[in-house]
């Protein structure tokens, strides 16, 4: 060590310059290999994000103590991999809130309700569910904010006349335009849940300035709305059901289903009574018999008769008869069916369907991929099962067309074969071992190549110079010989034959020694060349 520190102290300054940078270059190297093969790879955590809510997240991060990245302007955030599915479970409630603004109940978690007055709780009641419905929302596909205004009007003192509350909903989609279930569904999910609000007060806005909803003052508008969606979801199910059982047959990618639906949503109701003459039942009988005989007796017409006191005439004729009579009365009930048909809206007028069909790919002789159509047979078998799917009825007028066309850009069937994995690690792992083992032979060359030639030559340098030195007189050269012949115990006669009168030391003589053992070719040259001098 005392040997190392005197040759660091005979080095020049600007050897010692070189042997320092080399110093700091060697650590800052192996530093930047370290944090390289130590480096943490990180994940997208939440993307698309408003800076309010990159703000709380970002701050539950750091009292959570995990490291995150920010990128895109603040609006993605991205934490160590192996983390992403915590963090997403602990920042959920945060994720979902719309806008950093929104709050929902939690609003009465940090209030005192001692020492708030009723139109503070009011107030707080509505932004709770003002902030509940727009996280609602947004938990619906294609949906990236949502605001929700409410007006809950409260009923005036001595009045009869009630004001209906009213919502008004501004949203933002991540790409296109809501479908009209879906405006439907957030206008119905938002009458449900205030209080006495009618759905034909909610107002549905996007941030373009379009209004999604429509003032449906009449129940029939609302009804023919209904029916609308009710047709595109048949048609929808329709399409999907003879799609997904054709891919199996031809394959994923290659059918495409439409369907189109001619409905019929009148309500018919129906009243019927039906009378069946041949069926008789006698219910009731009565019969009535009525017999009876009447005696008539005229008299004669006299003079005698008109006078008072006249003689009455006794002798008289008549007539003599008799009747019967017999009455029977019977009730039959008759059969008797009474119906009432109620036809359920909806039912299918008629029902067309169009399906293509990609073709067949195969390998010519040449290894390539040909197109090859199917055949009329494959063709009538998969007409026939889209019939049966479809609930095809000739009588109605329904259409089926199936068509064997080519689709674009569609590629070799046949999936690609994984490539298999090597002593079990896969493609990436491999990677990151062969960028670790090149970057760790390229830091052994470095040293071996560049940094350890550097040093020898500084300190070889020095001793040639100390060798230079002490060769530039004749006694020096003769000290130097007679030293390499003989003992370390004959230094001190040496020095007193030579006469040197102490300007070598014997600290110095111990350092030539230590060098020619140190670096014997350099000793051999030395002394090569004193052989071939002429003095």
């Amino acid at each position: 060590m005392n040997n190392f520190i005197q040759s660091i102290k005979n080095l020049s300054p600007g050897r010692l310059a070189s042997i320092a940078a080399i110093v700091v270059f060697l650590v800052s190297f192996f530093v930047y290999i370290a944090m390289q093969m130590n480096s943490t790879e990180y994940a997208v955590l939440y993307t698309d994000l408003e800076l309010e809510d990159a703000k709380q997240i970002v701050s539950r991060l750091e009292s959570a103590n995990v490291k995150y990245k920010l990128s895109k302007n603040g609006t993605e955030v991205l934490v160590p991999l192996d983390q992403v599915n915590k963090m997403r479970v602990d920042t959920a409630e945060l994720a979902m809130a719309s806008k950093g603004s929104n709050v929902g109940y939690e609003i009465f978690d940090h209030t005192d309700a001692l020492g708030s007055t009723n139109f503070v709780q009011n107030v707080n009641l509505i932004r709770a569910l003002e902030g509940e419905l727009a996280r609602t929302i947004r938990s619906v596909d294609n949906i990236k904010s949502a605001r929700v205004h409410l007006v809950l009007p409260k009923r005036e003192m001595f009045s009869r006349e009630e004001q209906a509350p009213s919502a008004s909903v501004v949203i933002k989609t991540v790409n296109g335009k809501l479908s009209l279930q879906s405006i439907q569904s957030i206008q119905k999910m938002i009458a449900a849940a205030v209080p006495k609000l009618d759905i034909k007060n909610v107002a549905i806005v996007d941030t373009a300035g379009n209004l999604l909803t429509r003032n449906y003052e009449e129940e029939e508008r609302i009804t023919n709305a209904e029916n609308e969606v009710l047709r595109l979801e048949n048609e929808r199910k329709i399409a999907a059901n003879v799609q997904n059982m054709l891919e199996k047959i031809v394959g994923e990618g290659k059918v495409r289903a439409q369907v189109n639906l001619e409905m019929d949503f009148d309500q018919v109701v129906t009243n019927e009574e039906l009378y069946d003459p041949d069926s008789q039942v006698a219910r009731s009988q009565a019969t009535i018999t009525e017999e009876g005989a009447n005696t008539v007796q005229e008299s004669p017409v006299t003079v005698s008769q008109n006078i008072p006191n006249g003689d009455t005439v006794t002798d008289s004729q008549g007539t003599f008869s008799r009747s019967s009579r017999t009455e029977e009365t019977i009730n039959y009930e008759i059969s008797k069916i009474v119906r009432n048909k109620v036809k359920n809206s909806g039912t299918i007028k008629r029902l067309t369907v169009a399906v293509m069909i990609d073709g067949i790919y195969e390998r010519d002789a040449d290894g390539k991929m040909v197109y090859r159509s199917r055949t009329p047979e494959e063709m009538e078998q998969i007409t026939a099962l889209v019939r049966s799917a479809v609930g095809y009825d000739a009588n109605r007028g329904d259409m089926v067309d199936v068509e064997n066309l080519r689709f674009v850009g569609m590629m070799d069937e046949t999936p690609a074969v994984e490539e298999p994995l090597i002593l079990g690690f896969t493609k990436a792992e491999l990677i990151r071992i062969a960028e670790g083992v090149g970057v760790a032979i390229v830091a052994i060359l470095v040293i071996l190549l560049v940094i350890r030639p550097l040093i020898n030559n500084a300190f070889d340098t020095q001793s040639n110079g100390d060798a230079k030195l002490l060769g530039d007189s004749d006694e020096d050269n003769l000290l130097l010989s007679n030293f390499l012949n003989d003992e370390d115990g004959e230094i001190e006669e040496l020095m007193n034959m030579n006469k040197v009168d102490g300007r070598i030391k014997v600290a110095s003589l111990k350092r030539i020694n230590d060098i020619v053992e140190k670096n014997p070719e350099t000793a051999v040259n030395i002394i090569r060349g004193w052989l071939y001098n002429d003095n």
